[in-house]
């Protein structure tokens, strides 16, 4: 395996390497996939960390995915199923010292990177990306895959309609508990009595933190019901 990628599992119950898989093809558009029909049992929960700077960008810099951070949920049975971490090589920006600051990572790091393509590539084939629902906290990660999907000509690895595939849980989270404001993760664990596991803005523990939150939705009956695509 790529040093670029890491995986924890969990048990049993991980992905299912009968099930099908979707190529990931880089084309100038963000493509559409099929309808939606069954209910799906596994759910990817994605965090992502992206380049950064205190204020403004440096003249021709864009906010680049640096680090996707996946935690598998296995909704019927309540559980965190594994934990995965992939980094991401930019190529029209680099890690200001902020962005270590904040996330860890640094520029000597990411460039050991994958390209963004080829963890498109990773999402689908080996997540399930393209027929699996996912969750985020919020919409910045689902916003920000489909910019750069777009600006680099990459497929779009999540499922359409963006609308049904997708659960904001940060807004679930916020109704749920009967918050006028949307709480930001660290706080939300809070809320809801657990703690934070690793370091807040490191992908794969935000991750890893969220689909604790999700779990705590499911066990209060809450979590929409979300579904596979054909």
């Amino acid at each position: 395996m790529d040093s670029a990628v890491s995986s924890l599992t969990f048990g049993a119950g991980g992905d299912n390497a009968d099930t099908r898989k979707l190529k990931c093809q880089d084309r100038p558009s963000i493509p559409t996939v099929g309808p939606m029909h069954h209910e799906s049992a596994l759910l990817n929960v994605i965090d992502v960390e992206a380049t950064c700077w205190e204020g403004q960008p440096p003249a021709g810099s864009v906010n680049e995915i640096i680090e996707i951070g996946l935690t598998v949920v296995d909704v019927s049975a309540g559980r965190r199923v594994s934990r995965h971490r992939v980094l991401i090589r930019p190529v029209r920006s680099t890690v200001s010292d902020f962005c270590t600051e904040l996330t860890g990572l640094t520029q000597a790091e990411v460039e050991r990177g994958v390209s963004f393509g080829e963890a498109c590539r990773i999402l689908v084939e080996e997540y399930e990306a393209g027929e699996r629902p996912w969750a985020s906290w919020g919409e910045y990660d689902r916003r920000q895959f489909a910019r750069q999907s777009q600006a680099d000509g990459v497929a779009y690895p999540f499922g359409y309609p963006a609308e049904r595939t997708h659960t904001n849980a940060k807004a679930v989270f916020a109704a749920v508990y009967g918050l006028r404001k949307k709480p930001g993760m660290d706080r939300a664990l809070q809320i809801a009595g657990l703690p934070l596991e690793g370091r807040h803005h490191r992908g794969e523990d935000d991750a890893w933190n969220i689909a604790a939150l999700v779990l705590d939705l499911v066990g209060r009956g809450a979590w929409p019901v979300t579904a596979t695509i054909t």
